[in-house]
C-alpha cells in the first residue's frame, strides 16, 4: 500500500480499560503523513465523564458504532487498533463496520488472548484495595491518579465497569472476522502469553501475523513509534505476509 493510500485511511484505536481517548493523542503526531489516528471515546471519561460506563463489551460495541461511522464518513478505510479490553472491543467493532460501509483493512490487536478465551484470575467483585492491586497486578503498573483521593473517586467507578465488561466478555458472534489480523505481545508480558496472543490466528478466516515488542502487558506506553511502524510493516504486506511463530519488531 502507497502512502497515499495510507494517508486516506483511518487508523482507529480503542483504548484498553481505565484509558481515555487522549492516550492516543500523541499518536498523531507520530503517525503524520501514514494515518488520520482517531482515538475511540468511550462513556465514563474525559469529555464523556459525566456519562455511564458500559459494563458489556457487545453493548459498548453496538452503541458506539453509528457515532464511528459518522466520524469516519462513508465508504471510510479504517485498520483498528486495540490494547487489552480494547481488542476485544475493536473486534466487536470490525463486524459492525463490515456491515456498515466502513472498509476495515486489518485488524490490530495487542496484549489480548483470542476472544474466546476468558481470564481465569478476575478482578470484579473485589473490594477496593484488592481490586487495585489486583489490577495493578494485571496491568504491572500503578496509575499515580489513583493515590490522589478526587482522582481515585472519578476513575475507579470506569475502571470498575470496563474490568467487568472485559472479564464477562463473551463474542456476540462466532463467525471469524474476513479481515488479516495482526496480534502484538510485549516479549516479557506476564499476564498474556504468546500462545494465548496466537489464538486470534482462529478469528480470521484472511491472512495472519504475530510479532512481539519489548516489555510488558503495558509495552504500549513506551513503544508507540514501534507500534506504528510494524502497523505500517504490516499493511505494506497486503494481506499476503506469511505466518511466522514468533517475530521480533
Amino acid at each position: 500500500m502507497s502512502t497515499a493510500d495510507r494517508a486516506r485511511t483511518t487508523l482507529l484505536c480503542v483504548p484498553f480499560a481505565g484509558a481515555g481517548a487522549s492516550f492516543f493523542h500523541p499518536w498523531r503526531a507520530l503517525a503524520a503523513g501514514r494515518w488520520q489516528v482517531v482515538p475511540v471515546e468511550l462513556p465514563g471519561r474525559e469529555r464523556r465523564i459525566l456519562e455511564t460506563p458500559y459494563r458489556s463489551v457487545v453493548e459498548a460495541a453496538k452503541n458506539s458504532v453509528d457515532d464511528i461511522v459518522a466520524g469516519l464518513g462513508e465508504g471510510a478505510r479504517a485498520v483498528l487498533f486495540g490494547h487489552s479490553l480494547g481488542a476485544v472491543l475493536a473486534y466487536e467493532l470490525v463486524h459492525l463496520l463490515s456491515a456498515r460501509d466502513v472498509c476495515v483493512e486489518r485488524l490490530v490487536v495487542s496484549g489480548s488472548p483470542g476472544p474466546w478465551t476468558q481470564r481465569e484470575r478476575r478482578a470484579t467483585g473485589l473490594p477496593d484495595e484488592e481490586f487495585l492491586v489486583r489490577v495493578e497486578e494485571f496491568a504491572g503498573f500503578r496509575h499515580p491518579a489513583l493515590d490522589h483521593p478526587e482522582m481515585r473517586e472519578l476513575i475507579l467507578p470506569v475502571l470498575r465497569a470496563d474490568c467487568e465488561m472485559h472479564e464477562n466478555y463473551v463474542p456476540s458472534i462466532d463467525e471469524p472476522v474476513g479481515v488479516p489480523i495482526c496480534s502484538i505481545r510485549g516479549s516479557s508480558d506476564g499476564l498474556v502469553q504468546a500462545e494465548h496472543a496466537q489464538e486470534w490466528r482462529s478469528a480470521t478466516t484472511s491472512g495472519f501475523s504475530y510479532a512481539e515488542l519489548p516489555g510488558d502487558h503495558m509495552y504500549l506506553v513506551d513503544q508507540a513509534r514501534k507500534v506504528l511502524d510494524l502497523i505500517e510493516a504490516e499493511s505494506a504486506c497486503g494481506g499476503s505476509c506469511p505466518v511466522p511463530e514468533a517475530r521480533e519488531f
